[in-house]
This record gives structure tokens, C-alpha cells and sequence, in this order.
């Protein structure tokens, strides 16, 4: 009888070409250097120079070429200058959901559906008789045929209201979401990069939506000192910058979007790492770093109880460990009757796909 047998492991005998390998390297780099591809491929020949990811088969140059034909990066023809696709953008977005939805378990939570019957998406298996008002798209004909032959036999076709059979379609709850995201100085403060996962979250969650999801609505909000909209092809590009924290302007910009909204759900994802440090007021900023201002935090909860009035659920995930301020957050939900995550940076991805999940089955009025 045959055993086992080992042999050398090779990682190009697992279904990748070198190519492919090296993109995937390429793409985690270019969420590190928001989407500085020169930067990105520098990188790349360091790490080819200790790590060998090349041979005399298969160079850097080779991988250059390849990503130009392939469609990944273009060169000016003027200035020489090499920059990425709009099909770099995508794969980043679907490297992202990758790396953070195929770590969460299988659950059969997360599929939209409502148990209402109604004009939706989804077939409904049952059926039932014609009432007036309903459309003839909803007719379910061989069960009416069926229903016709029986009631007045086969020789002589007659079909009447009473054998019209009527199926449903399951109504798919739409939602709009706002996701929130804290790009202050602090994001990158302490020696610890809290930019990029909260990026990588994003271009997930945003390639989740687009693909899964197509009929909600994702709108991306960043805030420093003020707070602007950003589209899903920035992502890749997003960086901190020497703000402070206007948290009041990042939620009356995500309320100002979902106030436009039609959709009954809507909820906000709110991703930052520090206290409420900044206001607008009028044309002059009002700035206080040290512990939490009073002047402040009172409007950032008045708008929390604005969102509750409004059913706009807010969901904050905090990447802060300091006491007060998670008792200013706990204070922030509980005004909001939201939820909050206290979540580490290798966790964040996991907390805000479920929950993100989780709220799908669920209708708001």
C-alpha cells in the first residue's frame, strides 16, 4: 500500500503564478503608501533584495512590464511619471474585503431578507390566489394553467379569475450606511499606524456593498477639523493630516447625507481613535486638546440625541484604551441608544462586518 510522501514545498505549485504572488504584495504596499505606486514599488525592490522574490527568470522589470500590460499602472507619457488604474483601485477594495471577510465564520445572518411578502427581490416559493390590485407580472401561470385545467378540464381552455395563483416575491431591506472616519494627527500617533486598517475597513466594506449589496448606499465621510466626503476610488489615497478632532462636523455631515436618503434604514459607522477636540464656529475654530471640553462634548451628544429622534443608529468603534474616554463614548451611545465597540486594530474589520451584518436583518420604521 501506497503512504505518505513529502516533498519540498513550493509556493508556485499552489495555483499562483509569480506575477500574481508579487500583485498581492504590491496591493498590501499600496494601502501602506496611499497609493504612491513609486513608493510602493521601491519597497518591492528592497524587499526583493533581502527576501529574493525574484530570480534570473523573473525580475522587478518583468513584474513593471506585466503590471502595465495587465492594465494595473500607466505611465505619463510626458512626464514619465507612473501612477495606478482605476482596476488597481477595485483590486485593493477586493483584497481588503478578502483579508477581512473571509477571516469572519459562515453564519446565515446577513442576507437583507425581511419575512414581509411583497414587491422585492427574492422568489417566494409559496403562492397564493389572485386579489384585485395585484400586477400581472406577479401572475404565477403554470400554476393558474394547472388550476384551469382542473376547474373546467382539459379539452376546452377557459381560465378565470378564480384560478389566477399569485407569487410573491420576499421583500430585501435597504439600508444606507455613512461611514465615519477619524483622520486627526492622532491617527498616527504613539508609534502605531491606526490609519490603514481603518482604510482597509472601508475599501471592504465599500466593495461589500457595491458587489453584495448593490441597491444601499455607502457614503464615506472623513474628519479632521472639518469634515468632507470622500468617494470610494480615494480610499486608497487617504492619509492623515495635522488636525484635531471635529466630531460635530463629521455627524452633521453624515446626517446631511442620509437626510437625503430615501431608503427607511439608515445608520452610521464612526471609526476613531481620540476625544472631540474641535469646533467651527462661525469662521474660527475652537480648539482644546487637554482632556474633554465641555463646550464640545455637549454637541456631540445633542446630535446623538438628534440621530435617535431621526432612527439613525450610530455605531462607534473606538481605538482607545484611556478610561475617561470610553466613559464619554459609553455616555455618547447610551444618548444615541446605539451601540459601541472598544476594538483593537486586528479586530476592527471583524467587529464592523458583523454588526454591519447583523443590522441587515433588521427593519427600521
Amino acid at each position: 500500500m501506497l503512504g505518505h510522501r513529502f516533498v519540498q514545498y513550493d509556493p508556485n505549485a499552489q495555483g499562483k503564478t509569480r506575477f500574481e504572488q508579487m500583485l498581492d504584495l504590491l496591493m498590501q504596499l499600496l494601502t501602506y503608501t496611499n497609493g504612491d505606486i513609486t513608493e510602493a514599488l521601491q519597497w518591492m525592490n528592497e524587499l526583493d533584495k533581502k527576501y529574493q522574490l525574484t530570480d534570473d527568470e523573473y525580475g522587478m522589470g518583468d513584474f513593471i512590464d506585466d503590471l502595465k500590460q495587465n492594465g494595473y499602472i500607466k505611465e505619463d507619457q510626458q512626464s514619465g511619471a507612473i501612477e495606478i488604474t482605476g482596476k488597481s483601485e477595485q483590486t485593493i477594495r477586493k483584497r481588503s474585503l478578502e483579508e477581512i471577510f473571509g477571516k469572519l465564520k459562515k453564519t446565515k445572518q446577513g442576507n437583507h431578507n425581511t419575512f414581509k411578502p411583497g414587491q422585492g427581490d427574492e422568489m417566494n416559493p409559496e403562492s397564493r390566489p389572485f386579489q384585485f390590485g395585484d400586477m400581472l407580472e406577479q401572475i404565477d401561470f403554470t400554476e393558474s394553467i394547472r388550476n384551469a385545467q382542473i376547474n373546467h378540464g382539459v379539452e376546452s381552455f377557459n381560465m378565470q379569475e378564480d384560478d389566477l395563483q399569485i407569487r410573491e416575491n420576499d421583500f430585501r431591506a435597504q439600508t444606507s450606511t455613512v461611514l465615519m472616519i477619524d483622520i486627526s494627527h492622532s491617527m498616527i500617533l504613539y508609534g502605531e499606524d491606526r490609519i490603514t486598517p481603518a482604510k482597509k475597513v472601508a475599501m471592504a466594506l465599500s466593495e461589500l456593498i457595491t458587489t453584495k449589496y448593490p441597491k444601499d448606499t455607502l457614503d464615506i465621510v472623513v474628519f479632521g477639523n472639518d469634515a468632507w466626503p470622500v468617494e470610494i476610488k480615494d480610499l486608497p489615497y487617504l492619509q492623515v493630516g495635522p488636525y484635531h478632532t471635529n466630531t460635530v462636523a463629521g455627524l452633521e455631515l453624515a446626517m446631511d447625507l442620509l437626510r437625503r436618503r430615501r431608503n427607511p434604514n439608515k445608520q452610521i459607522f464612526m471609526i476613531t481613535d481620540g476625544k472631540p477636540t474641535c469646533l467651527k464656529i462661525g469662521k474660527r475654530y475652537y480648539k482644546n486638546s487637554f482632556g474633554l471640553d465641555r463646550r464640545i462634548t455637549t454637541r456631540c451628544l445633542n446630535l446623538a440625541a438628534q440621530c435617535k429622534k431621526l432612527k439613525i443608529p450610530i455605531t462607534t468603534f473606538m481605538i482607545a484604551s484611556d478610561p475617561y474616554l470610553q466613559r464619554f463614548v459609553t455616555e455618547f451611545t447610551e444618548t444615541n441608544n446605539g451601540k459601541a465597540f472598544f476594538a483593537n486594530l486586528d479586530k476592527l474589520g471583524a467587529f464592523i462586518f458583523k454588526d454591519f451584518e447583523s443590522g441587515k436583518r433588521k427593519t427600521v420604521y
